[in-house]
């Protein structure tokens, strides 16, 4: 069964940085694309980034330019470094492979506010 553990979000102001990360298991994780996903409060979770296994990235349009996405094979990690940041990026951020398997299991999500 697939594990996702989330960490690294917390308060930030307008404009800060943070740095997520997650740690997988339960899947042989150099042969997925891991993506990084969010959830606002009455919003749907969306898809903010991911990396597919060749190590190549892909963005939303609403982080292009602000958030970096990479992964650790040895480690089954992959962290969002998260710039430039903005009150419309608070949510709670999850990661898993994408795509989403149909009996989707999510992890605990780590949640990032962005406040003034």
């Amino acid at each position: 069964q697939m594990r996702f553990v989330e960490s690294g979000g917390g308060l930030v102001q307008p404009g800060g940085s943070l740095r997520l990360s997650c740690a997988c298991s339960g899947l042989i994780f150099r042969l997925y694309t891991m993506g990084w996903y969010r959830q606002a409060p009455g919003k749907q979770r969306e898809l903010v980034a991911d990396i597919t296994k060749d190590d190549r990235p892909n963005y939303a349009d609403a982080v292009k330019g602000r958030f970096t996405i990479s992964r650790n094979n040895s480690q089954k990690t992959v962290t969002l470094q998260m710039d430039n940041l903005k009150p419309e990026d608070a949510a709670v951020y999850y990661c898993n492979i994408n795509p989403l398997p149909s009996n989707v299991d999510w992890g605990q999500g780590t949640q990032v506010t962005v406040s003034s």
